[in-house]
């Protein structure tokens, strides 16, 4: 896997996103926020989709760092990403 970076930076992660055909998401909990996720591609049913100003308020609200690589081992763009509380 090539080198992965940490932002918290909200520009980032949305031009990173959307890049990818990325969707703000979240699998709801039952209670405030959700689970965070990034739906890329057509919806998923177990996700629902929200704007990004909640996004990144549930991102902010918890503290959140997004993990992420721009490019895979082979050089094609990567989807991978994860949310994490800690800074890499």
């Amino acid at each position: 896997m090539s080198d992965a970076e940490t932002t918290q930076d909200h520009d980032t992660i949305r031009k990173w996103a959307e890049k990818r055909d990325g969707h703000p998401a979240k699998v709801d909990t039952g209670g405030e926020g959700g689970i965070l996720r990034i739906d890329f591609g057509e919806p998923e049913d177990r996700l629902t989709q929200i704007e990004w100003d909640e996004f990144f308020e549930i991102f902010d609200g918890n503290g959140l760092h997004f993990l992420y690589q721009e490019r895979t081992k082979d050089g094609g763009t990567s989807r991978f990403h994860k949310f994490t509380n800690e800074a890499a």
